[in-house]
């Protein structure tokens, strides 16, 4: 079995960077609107029985006058699955259940409803085999056709510098992934979500981190020209409870239905960390 201790490293090197470069991104903008607000930095340990260094992770929150709530969190675990949920994970084997994981989440819930709340995640992976997964989407409870354009022609670009099949592929997946069974609705307007991305051998290994690298780039590059085109949009009362009903939407979907979620909870995760998705403020009717 192939040693991806380097590699996870390599990785995890990457993850805090981009996490490093897109809160100074967010603080800007909270600068710009007059706001003092800063990312406040979390670290926690994971405990696992039996497991001389379970790893942990760094959770980062702020909460502002644009970004109402958004938490980017870098986490860096392994140790064994249990042996029920190994046969739902990529390589796991149930009789020797290791693994390793590194990777990046975000999500951001705007106080103006008018700019588009979203989500990113990159991630490597290692059991007895070795994969990249993550991806962009946009959430917007007002939608424009401008910003979702502008969304997808970014993430698209970082596909096709690597292979023109994987924007239509990660495009049709993110739209099959992001969908609530029960309310027969899409979470938002999509993006592109991968997973199992492969890794046969250190070359292999390299061109998916790159890959992966240019998705964090795209979405560095892109979501903060969406929020500054729309955070000083006025708004009416009735477009604020359009985004609080649509918010239970994003919370339905991430609490029944998304992997990163289980996956989380199933590891030992820090659960302030694994929850900071859901929003701060939310209604059903």
């Amino acid at each position: 079995m192939t040693d991806w201790t380097e590699q996870t490293a390599q990785a995890r090197h990457w993850f805090e960077s981009l996490r490093d470069r897109i809160c100074a991104a967010f603080e800007a903008i909270e600068r710009e609107a007059g706001s003092d607000a800063a990312f406040v930095y979390t670290p926690w340990q994971r405990e696992a029985e039996g497991v001389e260094n379970p790893g942990g992770g760094v959770q980062g929150l702020m909460k502002g006058t644009v970004f109402e709530k958004v938490g980017v969190n870098v986490s860096t675990v392994g140790g064994a699955f249990s042996p029920e949920f190994a046969r739902s994970i990529n390589g796991a084997d149930p009789e020797n259940p290791v693994f390793t994981a590194t990777g990046i989440s975000l999500v951001a819930h705007m106080a103006n409803p008018h700019v588009p709340a979203v989500h990113m995640n990159t991630r490597f992976l290692t059991t007895s085999k070795a994969w990249f997964g993550g991806g962009g989407d946009l959430n917007p409870p007002l939608p424009y056709d401008e910003d979702t354009a502008e969304f997808h022609a970014a993430f698209k670009a970082a596909c096709d510098a690597h292979d023109g099949e994987y924007y239509p592929r990660f495009k049709k997946w993110a739209d099959d992934y992001f969908y609530i069974p029960h309310r027969k609705v899409h979470r938002g307007v999509g993006g592109i979500f991968y997973d199992h991305l492969e890794c046969a051998d250190r070359d292999g290994f390299a061109a998916n981190f790159a890959f992966t690298r240019d998705v964090g780039e795209a979405f560095l590059d892109v979501f903060p020209r969406l929020v500054r085109r729309r955070m000083g949009m006025g708004f009416t009362p009735e477009e604020k409870q359009r985004q609080l009903e649509w918010r239970g939407r994003y919370a339905e979907f991430n609490l029944v239905y998304d992997r990163g979620t289980l996956f989380g909870l199933k590891t030992g995760g820090n659960i302030d960390a694994i929850l900071m998705s859901l929003p701060p403020e939310v209604v059903w009717n």
